[in-house]
């Protein structure tokens, strides 16, 4: 998943950056799936009913080890487990910083779309997310 930012994060990070303005990242990050993609300004369609819930990852170098040629990877798997009913065709996913709402941080579209029927799984196996800084 190459990401792009939102335009939320590219604010902060350019305020806290260029004038000192704090910014801390968040303590825990959320994976989002969506059947319309967001845009750097957020919305898009995300998944809802059939036991879907946003993943959360404690932010942190055991979850995401030390970036290398500006990108970043997962090194746990980010599994949204089973669906109780269809979630529908997934085009993409995103990374906010809440459980539900809040901003969202990077999105992309996923390199081959997949439809979640009743009865599927979903996950990202280990190095299955590259977020990247170029």
């Amino acid at each position: 998943m190459p990401g792009f930012k939102s335009y939320y994060l590219c604010d902060e990070l350019l305020d806290h950056v260029l004038s000192g303005a704090a910014w801390s990242p968040p303590g825990t990050v959320y994976f989002a799936l969506y059947t319309a993609a967001p845009t750097p300004s957020g919305g898009g369609t995300e998944v809802s009913g059939g036991s879907y819930a946003r993943v959360s990852k404690t932010n942190n170098s055991t979850n995401f080890p030390a970036a290398s040629n500006q990108a970043k990877k997962n090194a746990t798997v980010i599994d949204f487990g089973t669906a109780t009913a269809d979630w529908g065709n997934i085009v993409g996913m995103g990374i906010l910083d809440a459980a539900s709402g809040g901003n969202l941080l990077y999105y992309a579209p996923l390199t081959v779309q997949r439809t979640v029927r009743n009865g599927d799984s979903f996950s990202v196996a280990i190095d299955g997310l590259t977020v990247t800084e170029a």
